[in-house]
């Protein structure tokens, strides 16, 4: 029995420290509102229902389109954060390079491209409509005379405006507004009815990313959620890909902002009052998030207008606090994260002094250990003094082990006695778990590693380390630790015991060496820890 417990807590201990991602999850809010199964040709049945109610369906206004004087105009737009490509074409951003990172961390690696979309059904930004406000998604928009080919957002902001009209007299103008030293975009967009009929229906601005799966990164971000994410102002909402395979999910207008969401980098979008509901797609290997407007009447010669903001870069905390709109929250930290931003902000003082992420990542477990060290110091010398007490206790099991109430008093009367208590040893460690928790999701996911160098053979912090040195130094470390800690248990669960290191090694060979290299230092000061608590007299 007391073998099958020993092996219950090695898996329990397993599941604890591979799983904590899955288990520490924020709850998934209450199923939407509307649930609508996905159409086989989905970006037509989409724009031919109205997403409020199943009677209120109109035809789709078909639009003609004089096609035979246009040619697509790109527009390249750069600050010092960004470039982006704009197209005529739906007035469309077709693609994003993110100055600041890089593709990999060789010195001349080439600017990260974050978005490539060669195809317009992969550009991003899509303007579409449905009954009355029908406008296609590859709409011809025309730029205002003068526009050049190049804009450069050197300060305040620049503005790059589109004008498109269909058929039916809606004259769209749509313009996107670019930040000095900000990764946020902000979309305008008029809808004025310049015909002779009202217009009514609902227009639709939708942000388009490829399938995490589609692009090879299910392996690299399997510790993290990539794809969709919304927030609704209290809870974060993580749509999984394979979920969308059969049917679209549709939010209300509770929804603060919605996007898609990679390990480091991230697309996210706030509407405010001109989304009503938003849905959320998947047809063949792209993601659409449509944010729906409410219903639009225009009569002749009225125009509306639509706002949102969007941020387009890096996963980081303070841009996105800075940006507004409660962007922050799409950088999840998890259960502990009241624990995790302090201790993201430590790390980022300390590599202000250091230069170097893999210093700051010991300097910061140094101190933790530290302020832990007295609780630590407490946890051994309780679990010493319970080990020299282990034979007495064992003849009281024997003498006792038919009354395990008799068992119980006497056992409570011997700790008295001897001044000990049997938790004493388990509490000040378990005080500790939550801290441990919170740096791990700090180092698991923090961009600022990515492709940070520490030094020697390890190039990239937030990579596993390429000839698995750390984890099998880890793992020693681990197994020498385990080896010094005073145990109670019987030889058979010792031994069992023992398979702990093997076992955390082999699930620390894939993860970030910065992780790695924060647990290797903690063990590593543990045993000193340890060697100091043998040397002093009892």
């Amino acid at each position: 029995m007391e073998n099958n417990r020993a092996i219950i807590a090695i898996a329990l201990i397993i599941l604890l420290w591979s799983g904590y991602s899955m288990f520490f999850q924020p709850q998934q809010p209450p199923a939407p509102v509307v649930e609508q199964q996905a159409a086989e040709q989905k970006n037509i049945a989409v724009e031919q229902t109205s997403p409020f109610t199943a009677t209120n369906i109109e035809a789709v206004v078909e639009q003609k389109i004089d096609r035979s004087n246009y040619q697509e105009k790109l527009i390249t737009v750069s600050s010092e954060l960004f470039e982006m490509t704009l197209s005529t074409t739906g007035a469309t951003i077709r693609g994003i390079t993110l100055k600041q990172f890089k593709e990999s961390n060789d010195e001349d690696a080439k600017p990260f491209e974050y978005m490539v979309m060669s195809d317009l059904k992969n550009a991003t930004f899509q303007t579409s409509g449905s009954e009355g406000l029908s406008i296609p998604t590859d709409m011809p928009f025309s730029l205002a005379d003068g526009t050049p080919t190049s804009v450069s957002v050197d300060a305040d902001k620049k503005v790059v405006s589109f004008t498109a009209q269909t058929s039916s007299g809606l004259t769209i103008v749509k313009s996107y507004i670019f930040h000095a030293d900000s990764y946020l975009v902000d979309v305008n967009v008029e809808l004025i009815n310049s015909g002779s009929t009202s217009l009514k229906g609902y227009f639709n601005l939708s942000l388009v990313s490829l399938d995490p799966s589609a692009e090879g990164e299910g392996m690299q971000n399997m510790y993290s959620f990539v794809g969709p994410l919304s927030f609704d102002g209290e809870e974060l909402i993580e749509d999984k890909v394979e979920d969308l395979e059969s049917s679209a999910k549709i939010y209300g207008e509770n929804i603060v902002w919605s996007g898609n969401v990679s390990k480091y980098f991230l697309t996210i979008m706030a509407a405010g009052d001109s989304a009503k509901q938003i849905q959320i797609e998947k047809a063949d290997t792209l993601i659409r998030n449509k944010f729906i407007s409410p219903f639009i009447s225009l009569d002749a010669g009225q125009k509306t207008v639509l706002d949102y903001t969007s941020f387009i870069g890096p996963k980081d905390y303070d841009l996105l606090q800075a940006a507004g709109h409660q962007f922050e929250f799409a950088k999840d930290y998890g259960f502990f994260a009241v624990l995790a931003k302090p201790l993201m902000h430590v790390l980022k003082f300390f590599y202000g002094y250091l230069g170097n992420y893999g210093l700051a990542i010991i300097l910061l477990t140094i101190c933790i250990k530290v302020i832990f060290w007295p609780l630590t110091q407490k946890s051994y010398k309780s679990m010493k003094g319970m080990q020299k007490l282990q034979p007495e206790m064992q003849k009281m099991r024997e003498k006792y082990g038919s009354d395990k109430q008799r068992l119980n008093q006497e056992m409570m009367t011997f700790y008295k006695e001897n001044k000990v208590n049997p938790l004493g040893g388990c509490l000040p460690m378990l005080i500790q778990i939550p801290v441990f928790f919170a740096l791990y999701q700090v180092l698991l996911g923090a961009i600022e590693l990515r492709h940070a160098p520490f030094m020697f053979w390890i190039a990239d912090l937030s990579a596993k380390d390429p000839y698995y040195i750390t984890p099998l130094i880890m793992g020693a470390t681990m197994f020498i630790q385990q080896k010094m800690t005073p145990t109670n248990m019987d030889p058979n669960q010792a031994k069992i015991m023992l398979m702990m290191p093997v076992v955390f090694t082999f699930l620390f060979l894939n993860f970030p060496s910065g992780l790695v290299i924060y647990w290797m230092v903690n063990n590593l000061l543990t045993i000193l820890q340890q060697y100091l608590i043998k040397r002093q007299p009892d």
